[in-house]
């Protein structure tokens, strides 16, 4: 028994997520803990029994009056904590938790007069994967719309505001870690946001499946109390008005390739972030970037001048515990023995987990890119420190030109050498034989202005 020392609190949490980051993960125990799975079930199990009163061919479950429909949706919208203890009652005597919820909603049932004559027409013809599946796929849906992709649009839209902002800011790229042809800041956040837009449009557009056709996927209860009834169109068209898309073929359990897909989505969406983490933990150890100090913020217990990118390292760390997770459950879910093993349901039950670290991912690079300053000149002397770059576009003018061996010799004139300059390269030009306002033309590009098309581009996306 739970001594004062070891009380639940957030403090004695076994999970960060319901301790150190409860409230970065609030918005989404309404979808992902086992209080939301249970709400779910109960929904599925309630809608099927309207939807059997709707069906003629069901005489045993008469059409509901408005008032029981009513009644029997206000057990979802009204379900609360202890609504799902008694359940977890229930369940410590059937150590069935979908059995426990059938249970519970007969019980509700008894004693209503025109409810209590159908109450064995809940969970009627199902399996317990008929309620699970349906109930984590209205899960993951509401769960990515309300909670997901909310904060995934609040993370590309700072970025494309950082992108138009700093679009002609010029800065010193690096390939391979070494100075090479310069872009602007808002070119490089451009990209990165053209990935996460292409990630984010894939991962919202990801159908969510369901299926509801009894113990091995082939209606054999359905058709056994009711052969005159067409059960594939009637499961249709009950899963789709759950708002899911139809799984025509199934053994037990619907196979999960959509989660695997959206698990891959997702780890798509969270690798593109995490390469951004990277990058600007680089730029701010180059000194582009200056983080603002927090008042009262210590950076290090031992060097009192420090600020260190802790938001982008903890987004980091949180984007590679989510993508471990977020892996597994892709590889594990759509593997299933025969037509059933119950290997997926503990593993489902991590959903909520693998999406918590991306949530608390997104939210720390949110909070970190908050705090960053762009340092001019910092770019500025890194970029006069490197007249060196421009000898891509003079040898390539030198090619056009036709003058012979013209990579050869800007490599004899700058590869290794650190005392290039604006002087000795407008040296080498006078020397070329090329025509004066060809000369003019180069001797007017400077590392700073020497950009391509990158102040468009980062405008343009």
């Amino acid at each position: 028994m739970a001594n004062q020392k070891t009380a639940s609190s957030p403090l004695t949490a076994l999970s960060p997520l319901d301790g150190r980051y409860y409230s970065k993960t609030a918005v989404l125990r309404e979808h992902f803990s086992e209080y939301g799975l249970i709400r779910a079930r109960i929904n599925v199990e309630v809608e099927w029994l309207i939807h059997l009163s709707n069906n003629p061919h069901v005489a045993e479950v008469p059409a509901l009056a408005e008032e029981d429909a009513r009644f029997l949706r206000s057990l979802v919208g009204n379900f609360d904590q202890a609504a799902a203890e008694r359940i977890k009652e229930i369940e410590r005597s059937t150590n069935h938790d979908v059995k426990a919820v059938e249970y519970y909603l007969k019980e509700c049932l008894a004693g209503h007069s025109s409810l209590e004559p159908i109450r064995e027409f809940v969970h009627f013809a199902c399996t317990s994967e008929d309620i699970n599946n349906l109930a984590h796929g209205l899960m993951l849906k509401a769960g990515r719309q309300e909670a997901l992709l909310p904060a995934v649009g609040r993370l590309v839209d700072r970025l494309d505001r950082m992108a138009r902002k700093y679009a002609g800011n010029a800065m010193l790229a690096r390939t391979h870690g070494q100075p090479a042809s310069p872009t602007t800041v808002g070119k490089e956040l451009a990209n990165v946001v053209h990935r996460l837009r292409k990630a984010a449009a894939q991962l919202a557009a990801l159908p969510v499946y369901g299926k509801l056709n009894g113990a091995v996927g082939n209606f054999n209860a359905h058709y056994a109390a009711y052969p005159e009834v067409d059960w594939p169109a009637q499961a249709n068209e009950f899963v789709t008005n759950l708002g899911l898309a139809y799984q025509p073929f199934t053994t037990q359990i619907e196979p999960h390739d959509y989660i695997a897909e959206f698990c891959h989505g997702l780890t798509r969406f969270n690798t593109v972030l995490l390469d951004l983490d990277c990058d600007i933990w680089g730029y701010i150890a180059l000194g582009y970037f200056k983080q603002k100090a927090v008042r009262g913020e210590v950076g290090s217990s031992t060097m009192p001048h420090k600020v260190n990118p802790i938001d982008f390292e903890n987004s980091e760390g949180n984007l590679g515990l989510a993508n471990a997770i977020l892996g597994h459950l892709a590889v594990k879910l759509p593997v299933s023995r025969w037509q059933r093993d119950l290997t997926d349901s503990t593993v489902l039950r991590n959903m909520g987990v693998a999406i918590g670290h991306s949530l608390i991912a997104i939210e720390s690079t949110l909070k970190g890119l908050g705090k960053l300053d762009l340092d001019c000149q910092a770019l500025d002397s890194d970029l006069d420190r490197n007249w060196a770059v421009l000898a891509e576009p003079i040898q390539t003018v030198m090619r056009r030109h036709g003058i012979p061996e013209s990579y050869e010799q800007l490599k004899l004139l700058t590869r290794g050498n650190r005392e290039i300059s604006r002087e000795s390269l407008h040296r080498f030009i006078r020397d070329l034989d090329l025509p004066a306002s060809v000369k003019t033309r180069l001797m007017e590009m400077t590392p700073a202005n020497y950009l391509g098309n990158a102040v468009e581009a980062a405008l343009d996306e």
